[in-house]
């Protein structure tokens, strides 16, 4: 494990600011990836998102050999990256995100991977986060330990979903791109819609902001739609009855990163 900083960190603290690549770029209206998917699924009807693999994205390869559970997960639990609201939706900007996401965890953190195994950009596409995420959702019967929620990592599927979302909500096409997502990822392992949680169930923790937190009742209505299947009773909110995971350092983050992070990538990310 490489060594660490004297701060600990806000994991989803990432990037800290927007990734300025000079271009806006069009939100596309289904905006689709590199391998494998497009394909009508579910009862209710869904098309399943394409879903970048590492190696789309540039990913390095991990530091040891990631470990495959022989298990399914029992629930699926959404994350903010509390990155930028950027307005740069294209594909190059999701790549970059997902690099800089793997860095900061691989030598800041001294993890062997990306954390997650899934991340859902602004502009919608969707990128497979630790390596084989993809390969064990496709064959539904085994699961790859994350590194995303104390406590979790081996029972539950974990989704970034790019933005910081306190004050104002995700996209519309980002967070249909998050229904698509989990809604294959409960067809595929079996998770009920209501298995559906946020970071803060779990930790304590601000995470995945307030506004997509207040979003999550909506997310499983819709992917139970999407499945085809009647979501029941609501399921009441979990006590954050684990300790925080990483306390917050923003300014500490913003002025490591600049060491991993050139010029030009990544924007100020915080006002001096």
């Amino acid at each position: 494990m490489t060594s660490t900083p004297s701060h600990r960190f806000s994991r989803r603290s990432v990037v800290l600011a927007a990734l300025t690549l000079g271009s806006a770029g069009l939100l596309p209206a289904t905006a689709r990836a590199a391998t494998g998917g497009g394909a009508p699924g579910g009862r209710g009807g869904f098309t399943v998102p394409e879903i970048t693999p590492c190696a789309g994205w540039g990913a390095r390869e991990p530091s040891e050999d990631v470990v495959v559970l022989a298990a399914r997960p029992e629930r699926i639990i959404v994350h903010h990256t509390a990155t930028a609201n950027v307005t740069d939706y294209s594909r190059e900007r999701a790549h970059a995100l997902a690099r800089a996401v793997q860095t900061y965890h691989m030598d800041m953190q001294g993890w062997i991977d990306t954390g997650q195994h899934f991340t859902v950009s602004r502009g919608a596409f969707v990128l497979e986060g630790r390596h084989n995420s993809l390969s064990t959702l496709g064959a539904g019967d085994e699961l790859v330990r994350a590194a995303h929620c104390v406590g979790q990592n081996s029972v539950a599927i974990g989704i970034e979903t790019e933005g910081t979302y306190t004050s104002e909500e995700p996209p519309t096409a980002q967070f249909a791109a998050l229904a698509d997502l989990c809604a294959h990822v409960c067809r595929q392992y079996g998770v009920p819609a209501s298995e559906i949680y946020g970071h803060r169930d779990f930790n304590s923790t601000a995470c995945p902001g307030d506004r997509l937190y207040a979003l999550l009742p909506k997310l499983r209505q819709d992917v139970a739609r999407r499945l085809g299947d009647d979501l029941g009773v609501p399921v009441p909110r979990r006590p954050a009855h684990l300790p925080a995971d990483w306390a917050a350092d923003p300014e500490a983050v913003a002025r490591a990163l600049t060491e991993y992070l050139p010029e030009g990538l990544l924007g100020p990310a915080l006002p001096r």
